[in-house]
């Protein structure tokens, strides 16, 4: 099982992937880079958006990676940030262009919403994913059955079609962890989403078999808030922060509602999840303990 530390500060390291992540990556990398060019030279997103006949909600959309950029208003702010060099503007305007190409999760299209797109980009070029799930296995760590039965209970109008497209979705986004180069995945889990039956009682101790072999993957660390620890600091609901590789990027926190995400991106805000998490893994027993504590509950469901 991997070795946890408290994370706060992204670490140096190479670009991130941006095949693997589809538009996203770019789409970051872009606007990251609008963003300090606009702020070097004191403009105000009103002012940026001016230029571009465009408002300054747009500006701040474009600067956070949120959705494709028109070739036209990325040039025209390059002209008034004063990028004048020309191999400058052709990298950011190749940046630009693959910030608009279809994401890899594109053939799911229809089971995909919108709000889960950046999200889905940002996971597969992940270097670390933290997370906590107080009501069910996290995502990455589910089984096909408890997924199903999971996909149910949130969609329970969906057809057979729709939930078989959705499962296989959750399944794939699974790669990262077995990739060359897999993702850290380091989740933490409340007791209540292990003795859960959903899915029934045969679904549930799959689901807990799976979690005790995959736990012995290096690149794995889960552990488990026990009833005892009372209430804890994540208790208003699941929290996930990825971060990507290169540390030229913020963490992107990701607070998944029942039909809709939020992305908190101010720097105080990302850092007071990873505080959030921090101090949930304080509070969860040690990841040492987790094979044991799984045993129990398999061998009690």
């Amino acid at each position: 099982m991997g070795a946890t530390e408290t994370v706060g500060t992204p670490e140096a390291g190479s670009e991130p992937d941006a095949l693997t992540a589809g538009p996203t990556v770019p789409r970051l990398v872009l606007g990251a880079r609008l963003r300090r060019l606009r702020e070097e030279l004191h403009f105000s997103r009103e002012e940026a958006g001016e230029a571009i006949r465009a408002s300054q909600s747009k500006i701040s959309r474009m600067e956070w990676g949120r959705h494709g950029f028109k070739m036209r208003d990325v040039a025209d702010l390059l002209t008034l940030y004063g990028v004048t060099d020309e191999a400058e503007r052709a990298t950011l305007l190749a940046l630009a262009r693959q910030a608009n190409t279809p994401g890899w999760w594109q053939p799911y299209n229809d089971v995909v919403p919108a709000w889960m797109q950046a999200y889905l980009g940002a996971e597969q070029a992940a270097s670390l994913i933290r997370c906590f799930q107080p009501q069910v296995v996290p995502d990455l760590l589910q089984i096909p059955d408890y997924a199903r039965a999971a996909i149910r209970l949130s969609c329970p109008e969906a057809s057979a079609e729709e939930i078989d497209r959705r499962v296989t979705l959750r399944m794939k986004r699974r790669r990262i962890l077995h990739r060359q180069g897999a993702a850290q995945l380091w989740a933490v889990i409340d007791e209540a989403a292990l003795r859960r039956p959903v899915g029934g009682t045969a679904t549930m101790r799959a689901q807990l078999q799976h979690l005790i072999e995959i736990c012995q993957l290096p690149q794995v660390t889960v552990q488990i808030v026990p009833f005892l620890a009372g209430g804890h600091a994540a208790a208003g609901g699941p929290v996930t922060i990825v971060r990507l590789p290169g540390g030229l990027l913020p963490d992107m926190v990701y607070l998944e509602q029942l039909a809709s995400a939020v992305y908190p991106d101010k720097p105080s805000e990302i850092e007071y999840y990873w505080g959030v998490l921090n101090r949930v893994v304080v509070q969860a027993d040690s990841p040492d303990a987790t094979c044991t504590i799984l045993h129990r509950i398999l061998q009690e469901t």
